[in-house]
């Protein structure tokens, strides 16, 4: 018996030793990842800002309302011009790697909101180009600018701004008002996240009565037959369909047979709301079953009809565990992407969308596309977005357990 118990209590301790190992690992593989992300993405929420004395002639912009920005470009490159022959810089390349067409939008913008700048010289910050913002940030070092065939003024260039103070980093806030773009500097997340949000208003006004009504009606009403074990049996099976299933129907039903516009927050709600509704409706029935049936009882046996019973007394004291179930389903929406490539909002969307029936992409879209971009800005970019996505995804799941714990009854 001695040597039997020991075998049992040595199995066991091994057993501790595993789990603990494992734990151990997944939260280093956790850890890993986050710092890899970050490790990459920090620089995307700054940009770098170039100071610069720019000339506005009142020739050229006598009418800066109708000015393009074209026009506000030529003069900064004359700027940068003059600003080399102080220098001694002869050949700097393109000069869109020091100040790219974002720096003429913003200086288009300034003389906008101040016409007495006209016909004066001006020295302000402007956002920097390609090549300036990656050397700013430290992303570029003088090595890596020589290997990817730099021009060696531009370089030097890039180290007077160091020296002389003419370069400094700032918070990226166009980061999350801009649309998507071609050019890593002026691309951003803010017609992903109005795309987001509306899919995801648009879920939540679909998937939650509907799946509240049907746990109800499931959970207390309905009658306990071969009909109600088959719809129970298919919304277990649902919540395990793969999401991409869920892309087709939409394709399918919404798009081609319903004329739903294509690549809209619209359709994008309505998929989501079918791939939500029986996560909701699982974690509804949970909470329903968990409310004693005492509490039912009582409401009826002081003159309450079922259905009062249940909505003014059974619902709301399972309302924490609905809602915690609810938000859940809709995190794990806001992070699917499979299903909205398929219903078309893989679409190059630059502008920021002001309802849910405008053409607009989404977050892990827009992420997808990114990554999938070669262009060497948009890798922080991406890494950028992941964070932002992943920040929303944790914010919603404390949410949950913290809403769980403040609103829960223990019968």
């Amino acid at each position: 018996m001695s040597t039997h118990l020991q075998k049992r209590y040595r199995r066991q301790r091994w057993f501790v030793a595993v789990s603990r190992v494992t734990i151990l690992l997944a939260l280093l593989f956790l850890v890993g990842l986050i710092v890899s992300i970050v490790g990459r993405g920090w620089s995307g929420f700054f940009r770098g800002e170039v100071q610069i004395t720019v000339a506005l002639p009142e020739t050229v912009l006598e009418n800066s309302g109708k000015v393009r920005a074209s026009v506000y470009k030529k003069l900064i490159h004359k700027a940068l011009l003059t600003d080399f022959e102080q220098h001694g810089i002869t050949d700097a390349g393109s000069l869109e790697n020091i100040i790219g067409f974002q720096g003429a939008l913003k200086l288009r913008q300034l003389v906008r909101k101040d016409p007495d700048s006209i016909g004066r010289t001006i020295t302000t910050w402007l956002p920097a180009g390609k090549f300036a913002d990656g050397y700013l940030k430290g992303d570029l070092s003088t090595q890596t600018l020589v290997e990817l065939q730099v021009e060696p003024d531009l370089i030097r260039y890039f180290e007077i701004l160091d020296r002389s103070n003419k370069g400094r980093m700032v918070f990226n806030w166009s980061f999350f008002t801009l649309g998507d773009s071609s050019q890593p500097d002026t691309a951003g997340i803010g017609g992903a996240l109005a795309g987001s949000f509306y899919m995801l208003l648009l879920t939540f006004v679909l998937s939650f009565p509907t799946a509240i009504l049907a746990a109800v009606y499931l959970e207390l009403f309905a009658p306990k037959n071969r009909w109600f074990d088959l719809v129970e049996i298919n919304i277990n099976n649902l919540a395990a369909v793969p999401s991409i299933i869920f892309g087709l129907l939409g394709l399918a039903v919404f798009i081609n047979l319903m004329g739903v516009p294509r690549s809209t927050p619209l359709v994008g709600g309505m998929v989501l709301a079918l791939m939500t509704l029986p996560t909701i409706v699982i974690s509804a029935r949970a909470a329903i079953k968990a409310v004693p049936e005492t509490l039912l009882a009582g409401a009826m046996s002081l003159g309450a009809t079922r259905m009062q019973g249940v909505f003014h007394h059974v619902l709301p004291a399972a309302m924490p565990g609905v809602l915690t179930g609810t938000i859940i389903g809709m995190a794990q929406a806001l992070g699917e992407t499979a299903p909205l490539i398929l219903i078309g909002m893989v679409a190059f969307i630059h502008h920021i969308p002001a309802g849910p029936m405008e053409a607009a992409t989404a977050l892990p879209v827009q992420i997808y596309l990114w990554a999938d971009n070669p262009l060497r800005g948009f890798a922080e970019r991406s890494a950028a977005a992941i964070m932002v996505l992943l920040a929303f995804l944790m914010i919603m799941n404390i949410s949950a357990v913290l809403l769980r714990k403040k609103l829960e009854v223990k019968w």
